[in-house]
């Protein structure tokens, strides 16, 4: 038995067990509603498969975006592949969920950010992404929060005495 428990490494497998079941469910039934996806990925990691100037243009990390259209959602136990569409040219990518970085669907304010050993931390984030974000500006940016004008306006509450009812 090992002297402590890997909380990190147990955290990110179950970060990808998430997306996992997600992606899976999104290949049966579609993406319902308005949700949608910004994944983003380590574009250097030896088991990535995209096209080669795809990979001279993003050398190192790579966001893309299933949403509209996409085809050919295969998800399997060590990743996924897809085909998306780039400038009306279908691409192939493989991802494996070890080379995940990041994983968003700004339709409900949701946010997972795989930590490296180059990052700050050491263990593995998960965030909910919100205005208030400090950890990743460019995750907060990806979520498209509804207008102010469309919320409704904050009330004081109404205080109200109890004498009135009293007999």
């Amino acid at each position: 038995m090992a002297d402590s428990i890997d909380y990190g490494n147990l955290m990110h497998s179950a970060m990808r067990s998430l997306i996992k079941t997600v992606l899976s469910d999104v290949k049966e039934h579609g993406l319902p509603g308005e949700h949608h996806f910004f994944i983003s990925f380590d574009t250097t990691h030896p088991d990535v498969q995209i096209a080669d100037w795809l990979r001279e243009r993003y050398p190192s990390e790579m966001t893309v975006v299933v949403q509209h259209w996409f085809d050919a959602l295969e998800v399997r136990e060590d990743g996924f592949s897809i085909t998306l569409n780039f400038g009306d040219a279908p691409e192939p990518l493989n991802i494996p969920f070890d080379a995940l970085r990041t994983f968003v669907d700004p339709s409900v304010e949701f946010g997972l950010r795989f930590e490296t050993s180059d990052d700050d931390e050491d263990e593995p984030a998960l965030h909910s992404v919100d205005e208030d974000d400090e950890h990743d500006p460019e995750l907060t940016a990806l979520v498209e929060k509804p207008a102010e004008a469309a919320k409704p306006p904050k009330k004081e509450a109404d205080v109200v005495s109890l004498d009135a009812f009293r007999k």
